[in-house]
């Protein structure tokens, strides 16, 4: 296997935009703007585990950012940079190039710099730290949310759940639905521009990385307040709709994570404000319930 020196050189050093000093030294050096807070966050990705074993090397290097990038959405941060860190089993030269192209499209889609990171050898093992920056004072937080205020969620939820529970063997869908409901499993879209967007309209707001009861439930814990929605609204493609009877698609919609779509409580008085934004940047917003005073997520079916 070559030497991490020998891999760092060749995979995973690129030119930086925002970075005063990055691959190559002992650390790199970073310059955060006047008026700007620093917002950080770390994913794991493990073989097996958040993973299968054989998934296509491009797609999961696109995943690996994305997810990351998905926390910076919620934030309302803009992502400026991004450190890896992954332990290979070998050196496959065309499953670390593959990788690497997967995740550098998406970090030059989104201008962040790769600044440094770490590589070993052991079973494979993913970890993406992403930095950001946010106007002090306006970051999106969990904590902000208001009796009276409306929740809402971006895109369409459940898809990603649903398919990997067919892939499970839990459910059976048809080979149209699968080829059309694994982009959303394996290359998710995180909503950084909505999540910049929504700075001065949301009170607050998550990413939908564990379902969308117990990412809403966070909100509710930090916020000391319920959430109250209605299971008839909830955002969800047809593959999805149709199968609401059986508990694996229920559980897919509610429960299942893998979205990355923002979940999001605002002041009844921004909804117009939120159509005509959901409109400018071409991304569905739904509303789908209130925050009230109380504890927890509360899920009413049509029957009430």
């Amino acid at each position: 296997m070559p030497s991490e020196f020998d891999l760092i050189r060749q995979y995973f050093t690129y030119p930086s935009k925002h970075t005063t000093l990055g691959v190559g030294d002992d650390a790199a050096l970073l310059q955060v703007r006047d008026g700007m807070a620093l917002a950080v966050s770390t994913d794991m990705l493990v073989s097996g585990r958040h993973f299968f074993p054989d998934a296509d090397p491009y797609k999961l290097g696109h995943k690996a950012l994305a997810v990351n990038l998905s926390d910076m959405a919620a934030m309302g941060a803009t992502p400026q940079w991004a450190t890896l860190a992954i332990a290979l089993p070998d050196a496959d030269d065309d499953w670390i190039k593959a990788f690497m192209q997967g995740f550098m499209r998406l970090a030059t889609q989104y201008d962040v710099d790769l600044i440094g990171g770490d590589t070993t050898r052991g079973p494979l093992n993913i970890c993406v730290q992403i930095m950001g920056e946010v106007p002090v004072g306006q970051a999106l937080r969990r904590d902000g949310a208001k009796a009276n205020d409306d929740v809402w969620v971006s895109g369409h939820l459940g898809d990603a759940a649903l398919v990997l529970a067919h892939l499970q063997q839990k459910i059976e869908l048809d080979i149209p639905e699968v080829v059309a409901s694994l982009p959303a499993l394996h290359t998710p879209v995180p909503r950084v521009l909505l999540g910049g967007a929504l700075r001065t309209i949301a009170t607050s707001a998550i990413d939908i990385s564990d379902g969308l009861v117990a990412d809403l439930g966070h909100i509710a814990e930090r916020s000391q307040v319920r959430a109250l929605i209605e299971l008839s609204l909830i955002p969800k493609t047809d593959i999805v709709a149709k199968r609401m009877e059986n508990a694996v698609a229920r559980h897919a919609l509610l429960a299942g994570g893998d979205d990355y779509e923002l979940c999001f409580t605002a002041a009844e008085k921004n909804r117009d404000h939120i159509k005509m934004l959901s409109a400018k940047l071409d991304v569905p917003l739904t509303l789908i319930g209130k925050i009230e005073h109380g504890a927890g997520v509360v899920v009413h079916d049509q029957s009430g």
